[in-house]
């Protein structure tokens, strides 16, 4: 059975995803709480695979509880951690508990966590592991070649820069990628230029682009935009403008900018819909949504 987000890219509706960074501990309520909090809004929330290499609940634990309250998870698998044994076998896992999406990606890379001596293992990469995925929904066979019996179902997803050329995107949807969402876009003339590209190319035919969006909350935050974030673009007038307000304000313009970027992104031909990252701070995504005019909670 197709799940929601499946479904809103099949009927061509703008489709809102949005994020859920598990907690540092065995305590499962703030991922139930924040899935409660999200679920009459989005089509779709990620479950975060150890983000930024700091360890966490696993993304799958994190998926099923956010199953178990209401909201369809979107679990995020990186090969950092894993080589193609565990990949597949996490794959399988998420299968057999009813995950209805997965989104996979290579990692951050363990020097930038709280273990920086553990050794990356980057079996596969991206591009590979959703081959393999693909692989396995569709053929029913292991990279090994053996049978699977039955088959996992999920709907499958990447991530990518809206920088330069398409050629990378063009790679994964090739290798199977049904949707993408892409990094936080600031500069959304810049993403218009790229997404001209990608529908040269005729991507936007073959994959689902959802934009990737959150709220600007402070002046550190911009400042790790614009200089620790790769594929982030910040022009010069969305700088002005954010410390342009007392610095108790900037967290309220920011997700005003925000606000009117989703409206901005929702017109350009090609994009499918927006995923709104705001991790730890989800309660400030239904009013984003509600004031964008965009979400399943918006009447009609």
């Amino acid at each position: 059975m197709p799940g929601r987000l499946a479904k809103a890219i099949r009927q061509r509706s703008f489709a809102v995803t949005a994020e859920i960074g598990p907690p540092r501990g065995a305590d499962t309520e703030p991922v139930r709480r924040a899935a409660k909090l999200l679920r009459d809004w989005v089509d779709a929330v990620n479950i975060t695979d150890n983000q930024n290499a700091h360890v966490r609940l696993s993304s799958l634990a994190g998926s099923i509880v956010a199953l178990q309250a209401g909201v369809e998870p979107v679990m995020q698998l990186t090969c950092r951690d894993r080589n193609r044994i565990a990949l597949q076998s996490d794959l399988l896992s998420a299968g057999a508990l009813g995950v209805p999406n997965v989104l996979l990606l290579a990692g951050d890379h363990p020097r930038h966590g709280d273990h920086a001596d553990a050794a990356p293992v980057f079996d596969l990469d991206s591009a590979q592991l959703i081959s393999a995925a693909r692989q396995m929904r569709d053929d029913g066979r292991l990279l090994s070649g053996r049978e699977l019996a039955p088959a996992p179902r999920w709907l499958i997803g990447a991530v990518d820069d809206p920088v330069g050329s398409p050629e990378r995107l063009a790679g994964k949807v090739k290798a199977g990628a049904e949707f993408v969402q892409t990094q936080f876009v600031v500069d959304v003339p810049a993403f218009e230029d790229w997404m001209s590209r990608v529908r040269d190319a005729g991507l936007h035919e073959q994959v689902a682009v959802l934009a990737g969006v959150g709220p600007i909350r402070s002046a550190r935050a911009l400042e790790f935009l614009r200089t620790e974030l790769p594929g982030v673009q910040v022009p010069d007038d969305v700088v002005s403008r954010l410390l342009g307000v007392p610095g108790d304000r900037t967290a309220e313009e920011g997700m005003t900018l925000c606000v009117e970027t989703v409206q901005r992104l929702r017109e350009i031909p090609g994009v499918a819909g927006v995923h709104v990252m705001s991790v730890g701070h989800e309660q400030g995504v239904p009013e984003i949504l509600e004031r964008a005019g965009v979400g399943r909670a918006q009447p009609g």
